[in-house]
């Protein structure tokens, strides 16, 4: 589970939170918990969504292997009400266990190959209660999202605190088989800066994650294609996954 530079530089993680706006993807995860639970947040980011649920009141644990993304989750959390750890997937080690793990902002296609998606499951799998549960999304590979990012389709402005006006799209640089590598590029307009941020996603089939969570020791697997928790479809733009222990 590595980081982008997107990620890592603190001026770039800066931004982050001014991109990904709360959705319905937060609600979806919010609603998940039916009591107060013990929540593993595994690539939490800025830790929007990790400090969401512990306002909830549930007990909250972030794994974020990015210190510039953590650095800003651990600033806004100014109550203390979440543990982060900086840690990859793999490798990260939390004493107890946990009612429910999520992976949430697609970070599932980070895993460049099985090997990195089954020690990153097997983890979680080990820091999992009996009877706990985890859940997280991919994108469909079937609807190629890739193909519209692109300059033209993706740019868009930004007004980031303490920072200012942010241009940033997106374009892909390679398509090989199930891997996508593509650049985001932060055009800073007060300074007149540019800063390209190189990253490379995996986009698995549902076969290919139900083997992997299997292979995991994961079972009582339920699918879903949108935050409606509509079935999963051919056309799905998402694959979403709630995985048993």
């Amino acid at each position: 589970m590595s980081a982008d530079r997107a990620y890592t530089d603190a001026e770039l993680a800066a931004v982050y939170d001014s991109l990904n706006l709360s959705g319905e993807d937060e609600a979806f995860y919010r609603n998940l918990p039916q009591q107060t639970s013990r929540i593993l947040d595994v690539g939490c980011g800025t830790g929007q969504l990790a400090l969401a649920i512990a306002a909830d009141g549930h007990a909250v644990t972030g794994v974020d292997p990015a210190p510039g993304m953590l650095a800003i989750a651990r600033s806004k959390d100014t109550g203390g009400r979440v543990h982060w750890v900086e840690a990859n997937g793999q490798d990260f080690s939390i004493p107890g266990c946990f009612d429910l793990a999520i992976m949430t902002g697609h970070v599932f296609q980070v895993f460049a190959d099985d090997a990195e998606a089954l020690g990153t499951l097997c983890n979680i799998r080990r820091h999992l209660e009996t009877g706990g549960r985890l859940v997280f999304e991919s994108r469909n590979p079937l609807c190629r999202d890739w193909e519209g990012w692109t300059r033209e389709k993706t740019q868009a402005r930004h007004e980031v605190p303490g920072i200012g006006a942010v241009e940033v799209h997106y374009q892909v640089l390679d398509v090989q088989a199930e891997h996508v590598t593509f650049e985001s590029v932060f055009d800073f307009i007060d300074t007149g800066r540019q800063t390209r941020s190189l990253s490379r996603l995996r986009f698995p089939s549902a076969d290919q994650i139900r083997s992997l969570l299997e292979r995991a020791g994961f079972s009582r697997l339920a699918w879903m294609g949108g935050w409606d928790s509509s079935p999963l479809a051919k056309d799905s733009a998402e694959i979403i996954v709630l995985a048993g222990v």
